[in-house]
């Protein structure tokens, strides 16, 4: 059986539930101390950026060259991440925009995406991996935060009111990304 903390560092690195499943699981379910839950779901989530960042570039031309499904599919991935961070384009900092961009803990929001857009505007390693570091660290405040804050009403008021925040708060978050996309 593997340990409750070995399964968070391992659901941290996953690219669609990184920071936002494994903290919800070490503190909410497996009731593990939230400080060192966002420690190994922060470094968790930073193990597959380092490699993403450091081989994508070489992998990925090489799996195009040899494969024209490869070259599709890499082709459909990068317009894809293109689109999502096309307001990166516009900041005069990449660095600060790569950070608030992995910081948002919303979906395709974090270390995995932000380690693609690095390579899709030709980061540096260091500065970008500064940036999705900060925005990782950020991120995963912002969910124990919120994991603790829903526990908190979850006791208090009971699971009702805690399903009316949690829709809430993920009202005003759709919201204010739509507000943004028309800007």
């Amino acid at each position: 059986m593997i340990s409750e903390i070995l399964q968070v560092f391992l659901l941290a690195m996953t690219p669609i539930g990184e920071l936002r499943a494994a903290i919800p699981v070490g503190v909410a379910v497996y009731g593990l101390n939230w400080l060192a839950v966002l420690f190994v779901a922060v470094i968790g989530n930073l193990l597959p950026v380092v490699f993403l960042l450091l081989f994508l570039k070489p992998v990925s031309e090489a799996l195009s060259k040899k494969s024209k499904l490869a070259r599709k599919f890499f082709d459909w991935l990068f317009q894809r991440t293109l689109k999502k961070a096309k307001y990166l384009k516009e900041k005069k900092s990449t660095y600060w925009a790569l950070l608030a961009f992995v910081a948002v803990p919303l979906p395709m929001t974090g270390g995995w995406t932000g380690a693609l857009i690095a390579f899709l505007f030709g980061l540096p390693f260091k500065k970008a991996f500064r940036a999705i570091a900060g925005g990782v660290a950020l991120a995963g405040i912002i969910i124990c935060l919120m994991v603790k804050a829903g526990i908190a009403i979850e006791q208090l008021f009971g699971w009702k009111l805690l399903l009316v925040a949690i829709l809430a708060v993920i009202g005003l978050l759709i919201l204010a990304r739509s507000r943004a996309s028309y800007k």
